[in-house]
């Protein structure tokens, strides 16, 4: 869905919830093809039972992307991505754990290229026990309606 959402129509505090996506042993493998990231913690099942989490996680870039991908249900037209800070993996993610993801509008301020606007997204991710795993923010330049 296109969408055409400005700066000034943004609302501090406006939440919205994705729909859930299951993480799966495909995902993580494919992943770790993609990235060259074979770590143990993520392939190796026998070595990870001697480990605290007793089983393989998912790599961090893979719930990051996830996560992103799960909020990407609309395209706006008069924004882009201007990139992603402060990002923490508070809890690991296994095989098989759902993720959905909550965006909150945290900030709003001008930015210096005129008629632009920078939005900050809290960007929460949880799993199906409501568990926070990861969380970071999201930093929107939008284009202002006025100038």
């Amino acid at each position: 869905m296109f969408v055409k959402k400005y700066f000034e129509e943004f609302e501090l505090n406006n939440t919205r919830r994705t729909k859930g996506r299951t993480v799966t042993e495909t995902d993580i493998v494919i992943h770790a093809g993609q990235s060259g990231d074979f770590f143990p913690h993520h392939m190796d099942e026998e070595w990870c039972k001697t480990q605290p989490f007793k089983k393989r996680i998912a790599h961090g870039t893979l719930v990051f992307t996830i996560a992103i991908g799960l909020t990407a249900d609309f395209v706006n037209e008069v924004s882009m991505t201007y990139g992603y800070e402060r990002l923490r993996f508070i809890k690991p993610v296994f095989i098989g754990d759902t993720l959905t993801v909550s965006v909150t509008i945290k900030e709003k301020k001008e930015h210096k290229k005129p008629g632009y606007g920078l939005v900050t997204e809290m960007v929460e991710t949880f799993n199906q026990d409501n568990e926070l795993v990861m969380v970071c923010e999201h930093l929107l330049l939008v284009n202002k309606k006025t100038n």
